[in-house]
């Protein structure tokens, strides 16, 4: 602070022999140069941080050094000496801070629910029909990606051949497992780069490899629900998948807002910490032990502990690899259609790159089906 007053010299004032008359004024009118107030001590608080700071700025550039009032005139104004600070609020009269998810957790918890239900339907009244499910899914995944590329970037990702060759290789994946999803694959891609040519040369490299990422990105990834439940259990090869991803990130969530002190990746997404990592890892290790005991044909539980880690290290990968994306395009959410969730590719940033991991475990561990 800076201790030094704004008045003239003792003995001096402003309308001593060396400055003159007295300047003009509503501080001097009518009055004698010795009957002048001192100016009162101002701190070094920069002017700007408050409503006051900016008052007072405006008063030390032009205005009167001080108001000529008495305290009558404003009560709600009190009069203070400079050198009385105004005392500190008692820690009382501070307002919590509550911790908050963020997000609307009502609409949140019924979107998962009425979600969850048609899921549920689908997948064990008829299967084709969670295929249907997977190829919406995929397309609207496919819409808000390509969206949203083009709105922060410039970049146009050929949609028509990413939602046909998409819808397509869901089914292929069911119809034909693996070897047919690799060749839907590659036909995408294919098309995609004809597609791009209708249009001007400028961009089309970046429009076409970003065709290519969203095309293995989406759809591709999703191909593996599909090819979990061509088994004979594969009703509950794909609930286990789900219940692990679902209880990975619960589990994430809930040790990370009670206990997370401890930043996971805070470049790419702040509110993850070392905490809810591990609360992930125990959540769908347990989970995961429960289901490949009770849910899977010749499963055991040893293979679920197993099956719960690497499940909370791909979903965890994929929250942190949409995040990169989010983050480089600026944005919070891929779009809103699921109110208190975002859009639907948020909520497959976790799935996506889980469903390869859950198949190809599957298979080790109890064989195709």
């Amino acid at each position: 602070m800076n201790d030094s007053s704004w008045g003239a010299p003792a003995g001096t004032g402003f309308g001593g022999p060396d400055q003159g008359p007295a300047p003009a004024g509503p501080a001097y009118e009518g009055r004698q140069a010795a009957q002048t107030r001192p100016m009162p001590i101002v701190s070094d608080v920069p002017a700007g941080d408050n409503q006051d700071d900016h008052d007072r700025g405006a008063a030390q550039q032009g205005g009167p050094p001080f108001r000529d009032v008495t305290p009558h005139e404003h009560p709600q104004e009190p009069m203070s000496s400079p050198s009385q600070p105004a005392p500190a609020p008692s820690p009382r009269q501070q307002p919590r801070q509550k911790k908050s998810a963020g997000r609307d957790l009502g609409a949140a918890i019924g979107v998962g629910l009425g979600l969850g239900a048609v899921i549920v339907a689908s997948l064990f009244i008829w299967k084709p029909a969670f295929v249907g499910v997977i190829a919406v899914a995929v397309v609207v995944g496919l819409w808000e990606l390509t969206s949203r590329l083009q709105e922060r970037k410039g970049i146009k990702a050929p949609l028509v051949p990413l939602a046909v060759g998409g819808a397509a290789m869901v089914v292929a994946g069911y119809v034909r497992g693996p070897e047919g999803a690799w060749v839907a694959m590659a036909l995408t891609a294919l098309a995609v780069l004809v597609w791009r040519m209708t249009e001007p040369p400028e961009g089309y490299l970046k429009d076409v490899t970003a065709g290519v990422f969203a095309a293995f990105y989406v759809p591709f990834l999703a191909t593996f629900v599909a090819m979990l439940l061509t088994a004979d259990d594969g009703p509950q090869r794909v609930l286990t998948f789900l219940i692990l991803t679902v209880v990975s990130d619960t589990g994430a969530y809930a040790v990370g807002w009670r206990f997370g002190k401890h930043k996971l990746a805070p470049r790419i997404s702040p509110g993850k910490t070392r905490e809810g990592l591990a609360g992930a890892v125990a959540f769908a290790m347990a989970a995961g032990a429960l289901c490949m005991e009770f849910m899977i044909d010749d499963g055991t539980w040893w293979q679920g502990l197993v099956l719960g880690l690497a499940v909370a290290a791909s979903a965890t990968l994929g929250d942190l690899g949409e995040s990169m994306i989010k983050r480089d395009l600026g944005i919070k959410d891929m779009g809103t259609l699921l109110p208190g969730h975002g859009g639907i590719m948020d909520r497959l940033d976790s799935l996506l790159p889980t469903a390869p991991v859950v198949w190809l475990l599957l298979v080790l561990f109890v064989g195709s089906g």
